[in-house]
């Protein structure tokens, strides 16, 4: 006798046709994701799923219904420190180097406590997050334990997906498989594993920017910046505008930041990630990186309420710059 799998209804909401499919609701997500991270599911279903999202385009209530299901199957211990600031990063650099490196790091020097989460090596000829730790004397995280200490002693951790969810990297591992990027890409981004006081999102598809911010309404997260970065990461292009779309406290505002500069900077070919440690201890000079790493963090700061204008956010954000420690990496010049 036939019996239909229990995954089934998901994928026939979803491929029903052209009048007959529709979005899933928040609670269908939340369902399905859940059967997903059960691993209940074959490949054939998962595949089918997630392209099907694709093609569609996923819903903000689909994505909150995934986001519930996800956070629920982390294993978080009680004994957490509090976190300021949850920062994503799936993206990777291609264009200019990582910049955004220097500003979570500058905001941790700073007092304000952050917690990186991401992905890395998903597209070839990226620089990622996790590439590039050893050079500031971090590690990444593999264990809640290790993000403990981290935080403890350097008031910033980083922990890859593939420890905070392995489920999640595996699906996220099918892009050479599959062609696309899937919904589990956003779905990331939105984690906030602790619950952080402020969440800050870097997308590449300005489409995305307003998906994420009714999805952050739908979970109830209070205060959330989502911003068009350089390469998708969490970084400001001081060469161009950049539109800053917010959750706060119930309420959707989007805020425009104007060019720094008045003519835009060459890409960089070279990609010399030893310029980052570098820039930070003042040995070389990089205009472009100084307002990349200063812009990002002005852009922070206004989340996090401690400025009231982009000028004085700017401004705060060129002083904890200019009074860094310039001899926590390397030798200052």
């Amino acid at each position: 006798m036939y019996t239909e799998h229990p995954f089934a209804e998901f994928v026939r909401i979803l491929g029903k046709g052209k009048n007959g499919s529709r979005s899933l609701t928040m609670d269908e997500a939340y369902q399905s994701m859940k059967m997903i991270l059960a691993d209940e599911v074959t490949p054939e279903q998962l595949g089918a799923f997630l392209m099907l999202l694709r093609v569609k385009e996923e819903s903000p209530e689909e994505i909150a219904g995934f986001v519930k299901a996800v956070k629920e199957s982390l294993s978080i211990p009680d004994n957490m420190p509090h976190i300021d600031l949850d920062w994503s990063s799936y993206a990777g650099k291609k264009r200019q180097l990582p910049w955004y490196i220097l500003s979570t790091l500058l905001l941790a020097e700073n007092g304000i406590t952050t917690f990186i989460h991401g992905a890395s090596g998903h597209t070839p000829g990226r620089i990622y997050t996790k590439d590039i730790l050893s050079l500031f004397d971090l590690d990444y995280c593999k264990t809640m334990d290790e993000v403990k200490t981290s935080i403890n002693s350097r008031n910033i951790a980083y922990m890859d997906i593939e420890y905070l969810s392995p489920l999640m990297h595996k699906i996220i591992e099918l892009r050479p498989f599959l062609g696309l990027r899937s919904p589990v890409h956003t779905v990331s981004r939105m984690i906030d594993p602790f619950n952080a006081d402020y969440v800050i999102q870097g997308i590449f598809h300005p489409g995305y920017r307003p998906m994420h911010q009714e999805a952050a309404l739908l979970l109830g997260m209070k205060q959330v910046a989502v911003v068009k970065g350089d390469g998708g990461e969490i970084e400001r292009n001081p060469d161009m505008k950049c539109l800053v779309q917010s959750v706060n406290d119930g309420e959707m505002s989007d805020s425009e930041w104007l060019p720094m500069f008045e003519k835009r900077h060459m890409r960089d070919d070279v990609m010399d990630i030893n310029r980052l440690p570098a820039l930070w201890n003042g040995s070389i000079e990089d205009e472009y990186g100084d307002a990349a790493v200063t812009g990002t963090v002005a852009i922070a700061l206004i989340l996090m309420q401690k400025a009231e204008t982009h000028e004085e956010a700017e401004s705060m954000a060129t002083a904890m710059w200019n009074k860094r420690n310039k001899n926590k990496f390397g030798t200052a010049a």
